[in-house]
Parts: C-alpha cells; sequence; structure tokens
C-alpha cells in the first residue's frame, strides 16, 4: 500500500494542485486523469521519487519498487537491444557477484577465529538470505519473451540501441520496467510508440500480471481495458472513482450536475442574505441577526463548478476537386533494402471515398507503403495515383517541416481561407494553444506542441487523399475527438496508420494488414479485425 498524503504543488505563487491525497492497493489500475496542464505528469513524478512536492509527503512499504516511465527518454548507446534489458536484473547480478566474491575470499583466509572472517561470513548469508528467496527465473528467457511481446524479432536482440529510434528505445526501458516486477509501475503515454499488437500485449501483462499500475494516457480504448479505478486532477483538486474511464465519465456527469444544482441553490441564498442585510442594515433590533449573517456569507466556502470543455467547434475540411474513382492503386509492388524484404508483390486498390487503416508491427512495411505512394522511394512494381489527386499527408516527423520564424498563429493564418478564418484561435484552443500561446514562435515549440500544430495546419488545406501515419501521438482526448469528427465528415479517401482502437473506431471501413512480408485485404472494420486477432493469436 503506497499513500499520498496531503500533497500541493506551488509555481511562482500560483497552486497547481493542493491537499492530494489517496492511497494505491495491489491490485489497482488507476487512470490519472484530467485536462491538460492539470499536473498529471508533476504528481506522477512526485509519486516515483523524481520530485518533491511543496507540501506532504508519499508514504511507501519498506523495500517498495516503484518503476516509472516517462512520456520522453533515451536509454544509453553502449550495448546492445538484449543486454540493455538484461539491466532489469542487474541488483540480482550484483548479488550473485558480489556472493561469488565474498566466497572467493573466505576460500583465501586463514584467519578463521578473526572478526574479519566472521564479518564476511555474516555477510554472505544476509546476501545469500535474499538471494535464494528470490524466485528461481530463467532470465534470459524472460528477457526474450518481453522483448517479442513488444514487437521486437530476435534478430534485432543483438543490435546496438543506437540503431533505433527513440520510440524503439522507449520499448526497451518498458521492458526493462516489466521485467523488474514492481510494486507500482507508473506509466506515461505508454502508448504512444508501440503497434496494436505490443497495445494488446501490454494490456494483458497489466491485467493479469502487474501488482498495481498508475497509467496517464489518452488512448480511451487502452485505460478502459486495463483500468478499475479512476483519479480525476481538476481545478487543483482530485476526485477518485472505483470505475473505469467510461463509467467514469457517467458518475462524473452525476457530480457535475449536483454541483450546478448546489451552486444555485447557494446563489439563490447568497442573494436573499444580502437582500436582508441592506433592508435591515439601520434597524437596532435586527442588528444581531445582520451581523450574524455577514459572518455566515464571510466564511461561506463558494462552491465551484467543474471545468469541462463545452465547445461544440465542428471543424471541416475545406473544400477540394473531386478525384478519379481510384486516388490509389497498387499492383505486384516489392520492396527491399539490401538482402533485407520490407513486402513483395503487394497489390491494392483504394476508391475514391473509401476510408481504411494500415495495420501490423512496426517495420512490417505500413510507413515503407506510404512512402511509394507519395512518391518518395523506388519500388518494383506498379504504384499509381488516380486523377486529380490533391494529397495531404501527415507523417511522424511532420513537425520538422514547419517554418521555425513563424509564430504559431501566423503558421495557421498562412494556410487558412473562407470562414475558417474567423475560428482559428478556438480551433487553435482545442488543438491545445491558448492565451499567449498562439504568439509564440514555432522554434520554441516542445515536439508534442510542434506535432499538434503540423495537425491544425493540415487540418486547413484542401485536399481530396489525406494519409495520416500515426496523428494522435501528441493529442489529449478533447483533439482527438475535434480530428475525428473532422475526418468522419470528410468527403475525401482516407489512408490512416494508427495504434490507437478508439480513434480508429467507427472512422475505416477496411483494413490492410502488413505481416510475413505480405500485405493482405480485409473487407471489416477494425473492431472486427481486433477480435478475430484476439482468437486467432492471443
Amino acid at each position: 500500500m503506497i499513500s499520498v498524503n496531503g500533497v500541493a504543488v506551488e509555481f511562482s505563487g500560483q497552486t497547481l494542485f493542493k491537499d492530494v491525497s489517496f492511497i494505491i492497493n495491489e491490485k489497482d489500475r488507476i487512470a490519472l486523469m484530467g485536462k491538460n496542464g492539470a499536473g498529471k505528469s508533476t504528481l506522477m513524478k512526485i509519486i516515483a521519487g523524481m520530485r518533491d512536492p511543496t507540501r506532504g509527503h508519499i508514504q511507501y512499504p519498506p523495500d517498495a519498487v516503484i518503476a516509472y516511465l516517462p512520456q520522453h527518454l533515451l536509454t544509453e548507446d553502449d550495448c546492445t537491444v538484449f543486454e540493455e534489458t538484461s539491466k532489469a536484473f542487474s541488483k540480482v547480478n550484483d548479488m550473485k557477484k558480489e556472493m561469488d566474491r565474498l566466497n572467493k575470499e573466505l576460500e583465501t583466509r586463514t584467519d578463521y577465529e578473526s572478526q574479519a572472517y566472521m564479518d564476511i561470513i555474516n555477510k554472505v548469508t544476509d546476501i545469500g538470505e535474499v538471494y535464494y528467496a528470490i524466485e528461481e527465473v530463467n532470465y534470459d528467457a524472460e528477457v526474450e519473451k518481453t522483448l517479442l511481446g513488444l514487437g521486437f524479432k530476435r534478430e534485432d536482440f543483438h543490435q546496438p540501441t543506437s540503431e533505433f529510434s527513440g520510440g524503439w528505445r522507449m520499448r526497451i526501458e518498458l521492458a526493462k520496467i516489466l521485467l523488474q516486477k514492481p510494486d507500482l509501475i507508473l506509466l506515461d503515454e505508454p502508448t504512444n510508440h508501440i503497434d496494436i499488437e505490443s497495445v494488446v500485449w501490454l494490456e494483458d501483462f497489466l491485467v493479469n500480471k502487474a501488482k498495481a499500475v498508475v497509467v496517464i494516457s489518452h488512448d480511451k480504448a487502452f485505460i478502459d481495458n486495463i483500468t478499475n479505478r479512476t483519479v480525476e486532477l481538476t481545478m487543483g483538486k482530485i476526485y477518485d472513482y472505483k470505475a473505469n474511464y467510461s463509467h467514469y465519465l457517467e458518475l462524473r456527469e452525476e457530480r457535475r450536475a449536483g454541483q450546478i444544482k448546489a451552486f444555485k441553490e447557494q446563489k439563490k441564498y447568497i442573494a436573499e442574505s444580502q437582500r436582508f442585510i441592506e433592508r435591515f442594515r439601520g434597524t437596532f433590533s435586527k442588528s444581531n441577526q445582520v451581523n450574524s449573517m455577514k459572518r455566515m456569507l464571510e466564511k461561506l466556502e463558494i462552491i465551484e463548478i467543474d471545468e469541462v470543455d463545452t465547445s461544440s467547434l465542428k471543424l471541416k475540411f475545406p473544400a477540394c476537386n473531386r478525384s478519379g474513382d481510384y486516388p490509389v492503386t497498387v499492383k505486384e509492388l516489392s520492396k527491399k533494402y539490401d538482402e533485407h524484404v520490407v513486402f513483395h508483390d503487394a497489390n491494392l486498390s483504394i476508391e475514391r471515398g473509401e476510408k481504411v487503416s494500415f495495420v501490423g508491427r512496426n517495420g512490417e512495411g505500413k510507413s515503407t507503403m506510404i512512402k511509394a505512394i507519395m512518391g518518395q522511394i523506388d519500388v518494383d512494381g506498379e504504384c499509381k495515383l488516380g486523377h486529380n489527386v490533391e494529397i495531404g499527408y501527415f507523417a511522424q516527423n511532420q513537425a520538422s517541416l514547419l517554418d521555425s520564424s513563424l509564430t504559431v498563429f501566423e503558421t495557421v493564418d498562412n494556410v487558412a481561407v473562407g470562414e475558417v478564418r474567423t475560428e482559428l484561435k478556438n480551433i487553435l484552443g482545442c488543438f491545445m494553444f491558448s492565451g499567449d500561446d498562439i504568439d509564440k514562435k514555432v522554434s520554441m515549440l516542445s515536439g508534442g506542441e510542434r506535432t499538434r500544430l503540423a495537425m491544425v495546419k493540415l487540418l486547413l488545406e484542401p485536399v481530396n487523399l489525406l494519409i495520416l501515419d500515426e496523428p494522435t501521438n501528441h493529442l489529449d482526448i478533447r483533439s482527438k475527438d475535434v480530428l475525428k469528427e473532422a475526418l468522419l465528415a470528410f468527403d475525401g479517401t482516407l489512408i490512416l496508420v494508427s495504434h490507437d482502437r478508439e480513434f480508429q473506431r467507427g472512422l475505416t471501413n477496411k483494413v490492410f494488414e502488413f505481416k510475413d512480408k505480405r500485405v493482405r485485404e480485409h473487407f471489416e472494420t477494425i473492431d472486427d479485425f481486433m477480435e478475430r486477432y484476439k482468437v486467432e493469436s492471443l
């Protein structure tokens, strides 16, 4: 049991949150929710012991192991994937090495009656009690099983970590955390860099093998599947629900309705009290009542209604020219790099107005196919675009293509046309740019902020073929809802690569599966595909 006791954080006289108290029990699967800027990541770092609160403290059991996966990290680049992951067992290995060293020392010493000799024996005994109490495990097999579950292939195991992207190194760190079997796992946006199959594997691990979990995530399907409790951080306070995310949304609406009712009743009481005070202010016989009522009003704690985004902004893509009947046609397409075959003999045709998903593990060729469609790489076979196709492309590195010299507002103002220009500030607000943020230079933005801005820019450009490669990685739930509504209303053609099942749900009606160097076409929704995948593979 881990106890969060009266924790508060203040910056420059401003209170981020205060008097935050709750208990984390074994088998708790907690979703930590709240709008951006509410302090979720800050609270998680405090629980992880990585920063101190202004007031309050965290109470841990003796020898508790807390594992924390932040949003952004890089592992060291001085070893292979397998070696880096095996560091999860470094404490066990260190104990074994220390016992071996001490036993060797005992073999060479002859001062059997000395205190120093007895001290070494006691030390070996103490370490041995801990070491041999640890469940006997085939560590190499555990490392292998975990790496495979998170999407690595066996041939990756002995490659240097320096050859892998930040997202893959994030998986290595996640593998190390899972292998430590910690008492509490803290995960900040863990699904941002892993594919759907790995997300399903991670869900199964967290539900069936983890002791306690606290997770921050904007992936609704993921948090619904793994959590049994929701702690909401809002307006500097927390609310604790023994419910998963979907049920929590219903309970929060009930709470807010109660707040609104109480707020109205309090407002009525204050108005009536003030009228009484004004009416009898100079009346001697009522002076005690008037003074008493004044004191009550001064002490009255004003009821606050929790923040909720009531914006009804509907974002529509600008009108565009009609494309040909088949915007994308691929015939007998193959691609290999040296001896490595990405896929071969791929065939696909996408009709005007279709919305399709590209799914498969990372490295199976989804992004390669997109580059082929975009004409960015040489391929064997036929890959052609239809008549009058105008492409809007959102790549995972799209943020790096923005003009750093412009401000946030100038970036979108330069591409917006028509009536949407009057809604630019509201649109930016939905993607978490508000107040002074819109006047920031692009050069001053974080990676996540640049990604969100690149998405807004794309939404304002007239296109009839949209290709989106992991568009939701840095979006909160509200932003994703705005984007999804716009895509549902989009009358052009959509190719979507995304690990976010909730985002894809109801959006696409055909799935192209990239697996074992082949591309297979499935005439079904992502839900149908995932259900069949679970039956066949898990």
